[in-house]
C-alpha cells in the first residue's frame, strides 16, 4: 500500500477513534455515570476557593452543647422558652427569623402553644417555621396547622435539603412536597420580593457557601433565652435559629467540610443568603459542556495526525492541566463547569489514539524493517531503522566503497531459452551474489538487469568498508560464482559465465530517494559513476575484479597477489586513475578465456569507452 493511502488511513483511523471513544465519554455525561465524581469535584473547588466574607446581616442561633449546660432542660425545650427567644430576638426588629425547629405535634400544655403563637405575631410576620412534614398539598399542622400560622403573621416552609449520595448537602430545592423551601421563604420575608422559580436549574440550585463550619456569625441559644446578646444584635439581620448539637443529629456533611460537619442551621443560612444574591453559582449550559467534552475529546487524535506520540501526549497533559483550572477561574466566577467528563473524554481519546499510534508504529517498523532487509544485513536493520526513524526522503555523505557487477554474455544468452527459464536463472545467480553482498555487510542498492550496485560503509558506518568489498568481491569470483555455473551445466544450459567485478572508494551522497509512494536506497555521486566505468574496463581485460587506487589505499593490508594494473584514463575524470587486480590462482584459472573467445556485441563497450592503454 502506498504511503498516501496509507497516511488517508491512519487519518480516518485516529479521526474514527476520536468520534468514538468522545461518543463513549457524552454516553456517560447523558447518563450522569461519573455523577459521584463529578460532585467530588465540585467539594473539590469549594476547598480550594478561599473563604469569603460572611455576610453581616446573618446570624445563627445555635441550639448547642452550650446551650444545654447552661439552660439544664431536656430536649425538646418547653415552648415557652422558644417564644421567650422569639420575644428577645424581635425586640431587637430583625429582617427575618427562621425557625428549623419541628412545632408539628401540639404540645402538653395549650398555654405553651399560645405563647409561641403570640410571639410569633408580636414579630410582625417576620417568622418563618420550618418543618420536614408535609402533605402532598404542601400542607403541615405547624401549630395545628397551616391556618393558625397564617393567622398569627407567620409563614410555613419545608426545612429539608434533599442529600446527594453520601448524605452530603450541596444544593437546595424550589419547594419540597409542593411546599417552599425555608432558605425561599425566609429570602422573600427578608427582601419583601417573591423568589423566581425560574432562578432555578429545574428544582434546584448551588448552596453557595461562604466558607467552611463556623464562618457564618453565631451565638447560642441560651445566651438568647437568658438576655445575654447585646442589645441591637439581631436589627436588621436574617436570623437563623437551629439545633447545632451532634447529639441533635442536625449536622452534615457539605462541599466545604472536610473533616468537620456543618450543623444545619448554619447550612440553612448559606442557602438564605444564596438566594438573597441572586444565586450567584450556576451550572455552564448543558451546550457548553458537550462541546468542552467534543472538543477534548477530539483533541488527541486529531494531534495524532500530525504530531508523534510523545508530542501528542505533552498536548494532551498540557489541555487537561488549562482545562482544569479553567474550570477552577470559572467557579470563582460563579460557574460551575464538568469537569470529570471533559477530562474523561480526554485521557480516554488519548489513550485510544496513543495505544493506535503505537500499534501502528510497531506495524509500521516492522514493515521498514522486512523491507529494509532485503537490502542490508539483517544485524544492521534494527540499527539503521533505529537510527533513522524508518525510511524517509533524504541522504548524508560517506566514505564508502561501491561495487559494480556484471555478468558477461548473459543478454545474448536470454534471447535463445524462454523469457520463464531467463527469470528462473537470473534468480538463481542474483540470489548467491546478493547473499554474499549481505554477508559481507554490504547494502544492495539495486538490480540493473543482470548487474547489482552496492555499497560497504552505508548506512551504517563500516571503517573497514574497503575490505569488505574485495572480500565480498573474492567470494563471488571464487566460489558464487563456480557454483552457479556448476548448476548451469546441470541444467543443461551451457558453460556459464563470466563476471566483472568493480570497486572504487570515496565520498558519496547516500540515502532514501524516490517518492512517498516509491522510493530506495542508494547512492549517487562521481564515486558511483566512477565504479560503474572501473567494472566496465574488465571486459577488455583477462581481470574480472579491478580496484582503484582509492580503494587499495583504504585496505588494512595489501592481499597477496595484488597486481598493478597501470593509470588509466576514466571517461569522466580529469586525472588519471591506477586500477588494480589480483594475481591470485584461484581468480586467474577461474578468470581466464579461451583465445579465440570474443565478447557477444550486446557487452561491447561504445568507442567512447574502449579501455585506453594503460600509461605506466
Amino acid at each position: 500500500m502506498s504511503r498516501p493511502r496509507i497516511s488517508r488511513l491512519h487519518t480516518t483511523l485516529f479521526l474514527v477513534i476520536g468520534v468514538l471513544l468522545t461518543g463513549v465519554a457524552l454516553l456517560l455525561y447523558a447518563l450522569d455515570g461519573a455523577r459521584d465524581l463529578e460532585l467530588q469535584t465540585v467539594d473539590a473547588r469549594f476547598q480550594l476557593r478561599a473563604d469569603r466574607s460572611p455576610p453581616r446581616d446573618m446570624i445563627v442561633v445555635n441550639v448547642d452543647d452550650v446551650t444545654f449546660q447552661e439552660l439544664r432542660l431536656r430536649w425538646p425545650f418547653r415552648r415557652t422558652v422558644h417564644a421567650r427567644a422569639l420575644r428577645r430576638i424581635a425586640a431587637d426588629d430583625p429582617k427575618a427569623v427562621a425557625y428549623d425547629v419541628q412545632f408539628s405535634e401540639p404540645s402538653e400544655r395549650v398555654e405553651d402553644d399560645l405563647a409561641l403563637a403570640e410571639a410569633i405575631e408580636a414579630a410582625d410576620g417576620k417568622v418563618v417555621l420550618g418543618t420536614s412534614e408535609a402533605n402532598e398539598r404542601g400542607e403541615t399542622s405547624i401549630l395545628g396547622g397551616d391556618d393558625v400560622v397564617r393567622e398569627v403573621g407567620g409563614r410555613t416552609a419545608n426545612a429539608n435539603i434533599p442529600p446527594d449520595p453520601g448524605g452530603v448537602l450541596r444544593r437546595m430545592s424550589y419547594d419540597v412536597d409542593g411546599l417552599k423551601t425555608l432558605a425561599v421563604v425566609t429570602a422573600e420575608v427578608a427582601t419583601d420580593r417573591k423568589v423566581d422559580r425560574g432562578s432555578f436549574d429545574g428544582n434546584s440550585a448551588w448552596i453557595d457557601f461562604t466558607g467552611s463550619p463556623g464562618t457564618v456569625r453565631s451565638v447560642s441559644f441560651s445566651q438568647v433565652v437568658k438576655g445575654e446578646t447585646p442589645p441591637g444584635l439581631f436589627r436588621d439581620k436574617v436570623v437563623v435559629i437551629g439545633a447545632s448539637a451532634p447529639s441533635l443529629q442536625d449536622v452534615h456533611a457539605t462541599s466545604t467540610t472536610r473533616d468537620e460537619l456543618m450543623p444545619g442551621p448554619e447550612i440553612q443560612a448559606n442557602a438564605v443568603d444564596t438566594v438573597r444574591r441572586g444565586f450567584p453559582l450556576r451550572s455552564v449550559p448543558g451546550a457548553l459542556d458537550v462541546a468542552m467534552i467534543v472538543l477534548l475529546g477530539m483533541a488527541a487524535p486529531l494531534a495524532s495526525i500530525r504530531l508523534s506520540a510523545v508530542r501528542t501526549t505533552a498536548l494532551a497533559l498540557a489541555l487537561g492541566v488549562v482545562y482544569v483550572a479553567a474550570a477552577l477561574l470559572a467557579f470563582n466566577s460563579g460557574w460551575v463547569m464538568s469537569l470529570i467528563y471533559p477530562v474523561f473524554a480526554l485521557l480516554l481519546a488519548s489513550f485510544g489514539s496513543l495505544l493506535f499510534h503505537y500499534v501502528t508504529t510497531a506495524f509500521e517498523r516492522e514493515r521498514t524493517r522486512d523491507l529494509f532487509a532485503r537490502f542490508v544485513p539483517e544485524n544492521v536493520v534494527d540499527e539503521v531503522i533505529g537510527r533513522a526513524d524508518g525510511l524517509r526522503l533524504g541522504g548524508e555523505e560517506r566514505t564508502v566503497t561501491v561495487m559494480f557487477t556484471d555478468l558477461r554474455g548473459f543478454t545474448s544468452f536470454s534471447e535463445s531459452i524462454p523469457p520463464s527459464q531467463v527469470i528462473e536463472v537470473l534468480n538463481q545467480y542474483l540470489r548467491g551474489m546478493s547473499d554474499t553482498i549481505l554477508d559481507h555487510g554490504g547494502t544492495l542498492c539495486a538490480y540493473l538487469g543482470d548487474g547489482i550496485l552496492a555499497v560497504f560503509g552505508a548506512p551504517v558506518r563500516q571503517d573497514d568498508h574497503a575490505d569488505r568489498a574485495l572480500a565480498a568481491a573474492r567470494e563471488m569470483i571464487c566460489e558464487r560464482l563456480p557454483a552457479f555455473n556448476a548448476w548451469m551445466r546441470s541444467e543443461g544450459l551451457g558453460d556459464g559465465f563470466h563476471i566483472g567485478v568493480g570497486l572504487h572508494s570515496g565520498e558519496v551522497l547516500a540515502g532514501n530517494v524516490g517518492s512517498e509512494r516509491r522510493l530506495e536506497y542508494t547512492v549517487i555521486g562521481d564515486t558511483v559513476n566512477t565504479a560503474s566505468r572501473i567494472e566496465g574496463l574488465s571486459k577488455e581485460t583477462p581481470q574480472q575484479l579491478v580496484i582503484s587506487d582509492s580503494t587499495k589505499s583504504l585496505l588494512s593490508e595489501d592481499p597477496a597477489g595484488l597486481t598493478d594494473l597501470g593509470e588509466f584514463d576514466v571517461r569522466g575524470r580529469q586525472a588519471r586513475t591506477r586500477l588494480w587486480s589480483l594475481d591470485d590462482e584461484r581468480i586467474m584459472k577461474q578468470v581466464r578465456r579461451p583465445q579465440d573467445e570474443a565478447l557477444p556485441d550486446d557487452e561491447a563497450l561504445p568507442d567512447d569507452e574502449a579501455l585506453p592503454v594503460p600509461r605506466d
